[in-house]
C-alpha cells in the first residue's frame, strides 16, 4: 500500500508529469512520420469489470471509461487519424438492469453536455460528431442533446467521431438492405431511362403476346378448348422462356399500340445491378475511409456484432487484455507501431512484385 501511494505521488508530481507529457508528444510526433490508419474503431469493453475489481459503482466505471476515451481521441487525432468509431452502447444492452441502463443514458447526457461546453478537443482538431444507430430507441431528452451536438459540430470537417449508440451490425446491415430495396422499388426518373430499339420491340412483343394469350383463353371456353389450351401453353412458354424470339403473330402496327406508351411506362432499376458497393453506400459509414484498425480491450476475443460489414481483408483486428479505463498511449503505441510495420512490409512486397513484373515484360520485349 505504501509503495503504491509513493508511486502515485511521484507520478503526480509536476516535474514527472511534465516529463511524461513531453515524452508523449515526442512519441506521437514519431508516429506521424510513418503511415497512420485513417479509420480506427474501438470496442470499449471492461468498464464493469474495472469497477468491480476496484470496488466502485458500475456507473463510475463507465465514467472512467469516458475519460479514457477522451485520452484516446486526442492521441488519434494528433497522430493523424481522420475517423474514429466507438461502440458506445449495443442494442442488446437494453436487456441489462433498468438501473444500469438508466445510469448509462444519464451519463451519456452529462458527458455529451461536457463535450459541448468544453469542446476544446473537438474544436482543436475540427471533429464532427455523428451518432450511428437506432435513434428511436433513445430517450427524447437525450436525443435532443444528440441532435444539438451533431448540429453544433457539423461545420467541422477535419475529422469525424462516430458514436455507435444504440447499435448492432446486424441491425445496420438490415437497415441498409431495407433502404436499398426501397430505392430499387421506385421508378427511374425520365432522364435516367435508356430506350433502345430492341427494348421497345421487346416490350411491344410482350404486350402482343399478352393480348394473344387473352384471346386464346376466351376461345378455350368454347367446346374446342383442348386445342386452344395447347396453343395457349405454347404461347405462354414462348413468352416466358424465349422473350426475344419472334412471335407467331405479326407485331401490331403503330395504330394498335402507341410507342409513346412504352416509352412513358414505369421502369425500375435492375436488381442485378445491386453490388456490395451499393449496399456499402447505404451503410451508416457510407463515404468514410475503409476500416483499417479495430481494437477491443478486456481480453475478450470477439466482435460482439460490431462493424461486421466494414471489417474487410485488410482490417487489422487487435484484442488487448487491459480493461478500457486503463487504455492509454502506452497500450495504444505498440499497436500502432505494429500496424505501421505491417504496412511497410506490404508496400515493400508490392514494390517487389511490380519490379519482377516489369523485369519479365522487359525480357519479353527484348
Amino acid at each position: 500500500m505504501h509503495l503504491s501511494q509513493l508511486r502515485r505521488w511521484i507520478l503526480q508530481s509536476p516535474p514527472v508529469e511534465w516529463a511524461i507529457l513531453q515524452l508523449r508528444e515526442l512519441l506521437i510526433g514519431a508516429l506521424r512520420q510513418g503511415p497512420i490508419p485513417q479509420h480506427v474503431a474501438f470496442v470499449m469493453d471492461g468498464n464493469r469489470r474495472f469497477a468491480k475489481s476496484h470496488r466502485i459503482e458500475t456507473v463510475e466505471g463507465h465514467n472512467l471509461g469516458f475519460e479514457a476515451l477522451a485520452r484516446v481521441l486526442e492521441i488519434c487525432y494528433k497522430s493523424g487519424v481522420k475517423v474514429v468509431t466507438v461502440y458506445a452502447f449495443s442494442i442488446e444492452n437494453f436487456k441489462r438492469s433498468k438501473y444500469e441502463v438508466d445510469g448509462l443514458m444519464d451519463m451519456a447526457k452529462v458527458k455529451l453536455a461536457q463535450l459541448l461546453q468544453h469542446g476544446d478537443l473537438l474544436d482543436r482538431y475540427g471533429v464532427s460528431i455523428r451518432v450511428l444507430g437506432q435513434r428511436e430507441l433513445i430517450k427524447p431528452d437525450l436525443l435532443a442533446d444528440i441532435e444539438r451536438a451533431t448540429k453544433m459540430t457539423s461545420r467541422n470537417g477535419d475529422a469525424i467521431l462516430n458514436v455507435c449508440f444504440p447499435y448492432t451490425s446486424h441491425d445496420e446491415i438490415t437497415t441498409a438492405i431495407r433502404s436499398t430495396v426501397t430505392d430499387y422499388s421506385k421508378p427511374l426518373p425520365a432522364q435516367q431511362r435508356t430506350f433502345s430499339e430492341s427494348h421497345i420491340k421487346h416490350t411491344l412483343r410482350s404486350r402482343h403476346l399478352s393480348v394473344a394469350a387473352e384471346k386464346i383463353r376466351e376461345r378455350s371456353r368454347s367446346p374446342s378448348s383442348r386445342g386452344a389450351s395447347d396453343v395457349e401453353d405454347s404461347t405462354s412458354s414462348s413468352a416466358t422462356l424465349h422473350p426475344d424470339s419472334p412471335p407467331e403473330y405479326p407485331l401490331p402496327s403503330g395504330k394498335d399500340v402507341d410507342v409513346s406508351d412504352v416509352v412513358n411506362s414505369n421502369l425500375y432499376p435492375d436488381p442485378e445491378s445491386i453490388t456490395s458497393k451499393v449496399l456499402n453506400d447505404h451503410m451508416y459509414t457510407a463515404g468514410l475511409p475503409p476500416l483499417e484498425l479495430l481494437i477491443r480491450t478486456s481480453g475478450v476475443e470477439r466482435l460482439s456484432d460490431f462493424m461486421l460489414w466494414q471489417s474487410h481483408e485488410n482490417t487489422d483486428i487487435v484484442f488487448l487484455k487491459c480493461l478500457w479505463p486503463e487504455f492509454d498511449l502506452w497500450q495504444f503505441l505498440p499497436v500502432l507501431v505494429e500496424w505501421q510495420w505491417r504496412r511497410k512490409k506490404e508496400e515493400e512486397h508490392e514494390r517487389g512484385v511490380r519490379s519482377i513484373g516489369g523485369s519479365i515484360i522487359r525480357m519479353k520485349t527484348s
